[in-house]
């Protein structure tokens, strides 16, 4: 048994604060923004029950088995990795493991933050009425116009980032678990708020119908692999966050009910978004299948036509802000705890560098949307004639860095390292819940992420 491990950075309080702190990394706007078109574009229920399917088979294991190692490390992703190798007398450059993730996390937290200040841009907006008795087109001019205004864009980014970094800088006990202590009671309660708005919209058994009725006619092998890539990203798996948020889990709390706990959690939000969003969808004879555009052009047209639109339309948009920000810190912090390891900077320090250096790369996709819409720096390859700059980074991200992440993690924690030291760190002993998760990080879990990482990037 390796020597216990202790973090420089801190410990969380107790168990529930890192099961809030995991949540709310996990809770952001893959639930809320992403999982209810998804699910309106495939169909409802079978994707739901798909999806569920997944999150058992693919997310949680793997969540085990990326908190694991950062208990076990209790560094930052790069120093964890670079230290459990060697631990288990491997190449030590396994740190580069640590390295995608800390580089995937500080990507996606760039353009991340841009939309996310469209969130916050439309709390205001929604507030003071601009979406009320606005016809259809009125609603996509609204959007378009905003998307077009890179100085608009750029405000709201740079709002957002303050907000991340104010916290990131408190530290683990001072920034962090205070934020989500606040922050996950808050959307918990606001989306119950909306869940009773949603009952009564005349709509709501139509909306759980569509949800929770599978109608396997209406779900194809696309629609299967969609659903295992969304049940791994939800998670924020293979970004380093969850591995750093490990770090500073207390000895004795169980990772095993932890990680049940955070996949409940994270999974009840998803639900319930798409228990309040659908309703509202069908009452308003809107179509469920609008795509990206459902948050952003869809619900503002209900908000402003139905009563007590303008205070639920804001709540809504309040809601999607405290998602996206619990997210944001957990992104950012793997590079802050780096920083403050290897370069001997104090928090703060830390945190205005990585969130300067965020904010500049986070211009990319700002003018993405407006300047540089008609720009495609990879127009010479066929798959990527269209992409801009933000499509090529969402692309990198989610299809290509998380998936590879999400692998190489299940290789090193069930191949590399000894069951010894899994068993140990786990605290399960050598009974059926240790073999069953053993099996699946072994042998299944890395053909889904194989499978959805192939598909990602067009090979089947």
């Amino acid at each position: 048994m390796a020597t216990k491990r202790i973090s420089i950075h801190g410990e969380w309080s107790s168990r529930w604060a890192f099961v809030l702190a995991a949540t709310g990394s996990a809770v952001g706007l893959g639930n809320i923004w992403k999982f209810p078109y998804i699910t309106g574009e495939n169909g409802g229920g079978a994707f739901v029950l798909v999806y569920l399917m997944c999150i058992a088979i693919i997310g949680i294991p793997i969540m085990m088995a990326e908190i694991m190692l950062g208990r076990r490390g209790r560094q930052s992703p790069i120093n964890t990795m670079h230290t459990l190798a060697i631990e288990a007398g491997h190449n030590p450059h396994w740190m580069w493991l640590g390295w995608l993730g800390v580089v995937a996390g500080f990507l996606i937290l760039s353009y991340y933050s841009v939309i996310a200040g469209w969130a916050l841009a439309y709390v205001f907006r929604t507030a003071s009425g601009t979406f009320t008795n606005v016809t259809p087109d009125g609603v996509g001019s609204i959007f378009s116009t905003f998307l077009a205004d890179p100085e608009s864009l750029m405000f709201w980014h740079t709002l957002f980032m303050v907000m991340t970094m104010l916290v990131v800088a408190r530290g683990v006990n001072g920034g962090l678990e205070k934020a989500v202590k606040f922050l996950m009671p808050a959307l918990f309660v606001i989306l119950l708020v909306l869940l009773g708005f949603a009952m009564s919209s005349g709509e709501f058994n139509q909306g759980l119908s569509f949800l929770f009725n599978p109608d396997f006619s209406k779900i194809n092998a696309n629609g299967v692999l969609i659903a295992m890539g969304h049940a791994f990203f939800t998670l924020s798996l293979g970004m380093g966050a969850i591995m750093v948020y490990g770090s500073y889990l207390p000895e004795n709390a169980s990772i095993a009910r932890t990680t049940f706990m955070i996949a409940a959690a994270d999974t009840t939000v998803a639900l319930i978004a798409g228990m309040v969003i659908f309703p509202i969808v069908f009452a308003n004879n809107l179509e469920p299948g609008s795509g990206p555009g459902l948050i952003f052009q869809t619900l503002p047209l209900a908000f402003g036509h139905m009563p007590g639109g303008l205070f639920f339309g804001t709540l809504f948009f309040i809601l999607l802000t405290f998602a996206a920000w619990s997210s944001s810190i957990s992104l950012i912090e793997p590079a802050v705890a780096w920083l403050v390891e290897n370069h001997n900077m104090d928090r703060m320090k830390a945190s205005v560098v990585m969130g300067i250096s965020c904010w500049l790369f986070g211009l990319l996709t700002v003018f993405s949307f407006n300047i540089w819409s008609d720009y495609a720096p990879l127009s010479m390859f066929e798959r990527f004639r269209e992409k801009t700059l933000f499509d090529l980074l969402d692309y990198l991200t989610a299809n290509i860095m998380l998936p590879l992440g999400g692998l190489l993690i299940a290789v090193f924690s069930v191949w590399l390292m000894s069951g010894e030291a899994s068993r140990d760190e786990l605290g399960m002993g050598e009974g059926p819940s240790y073999l069953l998760w053993r099996f699946l990080v072994r042998y299944i879990t890395p053909v889904a992420v194989i499978i959805v990482f192939l598909r990602a990037i067009e090979v089947i």
